[in-house]
């Protein structure tokens, strides 16, 4: 009797072992089932689309989810961050990296050259200068020579099951649908960014449908390999988001000593001219004109008073529509300088003080209470989050430098 207790007791142990290795497995697999169901789900909205249903069949047959992307909410596990979301607060001489700014900048004064002819065209049509085109070209994709890493289809099914905007990457999945089903790309050639971005200058699937041109005149818009609808339908989408021709994006000037750096939000806009009388300098001895002074413009200090300073005009925000982040935004701009004007900053980028995301979304949440924010929380020191900054500063007699710091961080969590 006792042998066979004993032998029923390590059964039951095994058993249990057993069950636990196969519950995650389970989980999945009736996640995946989710999953499954709700792609089925969402036939009647392709169906109106336009989607073909030979199209739907084939594309979702055997479409599994991939939990590995960024950007998830998964039930029972931890938000997966988007791959932005680092560990510590990333400083602007991380993103626009001399080097890389160099490097692109000579290959676009070679493509300038090779694709003269179009770009000009380009400009013609749509009012867009042909370096912000091929600035936006040689960030997105290293003008083509970066393999976008994932299957489309698959990327923006996962984010419209479980991601965090649901309901936008819903659309763009069924978008993506169509555009396979009307035959602008194969699937295997529809590769993406972990959000969903496709092509040589990296669109959302409804933006090829609001945005594209097919600029060479063959029938069809070719995002993907054809370089001149490409490089046309980034420009005919900043053109539709309100791009102004003959404006530049942006103005490198040299803040005074007492600079408010807590005014650096798109709100706060006055005249350029205004902004020089009060102490702001065009760096190198640039003369602006009578029609440059008059244009409206707003302060961007991105590592608060200790790197460059820049007057935005309105196309700085319309670039800002085609990616949200300003360190995107001074990339573009700066790499469109730099393929007429070999020139770097006049100002180096000096900030070193680099805190915890975590920290920064305390500091979030805290000014959030106090008022003094009303943006999203994410760790990011981004422009908002720095004006806040730079107000409780001068609220509580900190040094006014609007970036985030430990003495910040101390006094907010005193509060």
């Amino acid at each position: 009797m006792s042998r066979l207790l004993g032998f029923n007791g390590r059964l039951a142990v095994l058993l249990s072992l057993l069950l636990t290795l196969l519950a995650p497995a389970v989980a999945c697999a009736a996640a995946d089932a989710g999953f499954t169901a709700f792609i089925a789900s969402l036939w009647p909205e392709a169906r109106d689309a336009g989607v073909p249903r030979a199209t739907f069949e084939a594309e979702t047959a055997g479409l599994e989810p991939d939990y590995k992307l960024p950007d998830l909410l998964l039930p029972g596990r931890p938000a997966t961050g988007a791959p932005s979301q680092a560990e510590f607060v990333q400083v602007p001489a991380d993103y626009v990296k001399e080097a890389s700014i160099a490097r692109l900048a000579q290959e676009g004064q070679r493509l300038l050259k090779q694709h003269r002819a179009t770009l000009a065209a380009i400009e013609q049509r749509f009012g867009v200068p042909a370096t912000v085109v091929l600035a936006i070209w040689g960030r997105e994709t290293d003008f083509g020579r970066y393999r976008l890493p994932y299957d489309a289809l698959r990327v923006l099914a996962t984010q419209a099951y479980v991601g965090r905007r649901k309901e936008q990457y819903r659309t763009e999945f069924i978008m993506a649908l169509k555009i396979i089903g009307e035959g602008h790309v194969p699937r295997k050639d529809m590769r993406s960014s972990w959000a969903g971005a496709t092509g040589l200058t990296q669109f959302l699937p409804s933006e090829f449908y609001n945005h594209g041109v097919d600029f060479d005149g063959d029938g069809r818009i070719d995002i993907w390999r054809s370089i001149p609808d490409a490089l046309a339908s980034a420009a005919q989408q900043l053109a539709n988001k309100g791009w102004q021709p003959g404006l530049r994006w942006a103005y490198e000037v040299r803040a005074p000593k007492d600079v408010d750096c807590s005014q650096g939000v798109p709100e706060i806009t006055k005249p350029i001219g205004e902004w020089i009388r009060s102490g702001f300098v065009p760096v190198r001895g640039q003369k602006l004109s009578a029609a440059e002074r008059a244009e409206p413009a707003s302060l961007l200090q991105p590592e608060g008073i200790y790197g460059p300073a820049f007057l935005t005009t309105k196309n700085y925000f319309v670039i800002k529509q085609y990616n949200f982040s300003d360190l995107y935004v001074l990339f573009v701009g700066h790499l469109a300088d730099r393929i007429l004007d070999p020139q770097p900053f006049a100002t180096p980028w000096s900030a070193t003080t680099q805190l915890r995301s975590t920290d920064v979304e305390a500091m979030q949440r805290q000014l959030t209470k106090l008022g003094l924010y009303a943006d999203k929380i994410d760790g990011k020191a981004g422009m908002q989050t720095r004006a806040a900054l730079g107000a409780y500063q001068k609220s509580a007699g900190l040094k006014l430098d609007c970036w985030p710091s430990d003495a910040v961080l101390r006094s907010l969590a005193r509060r």
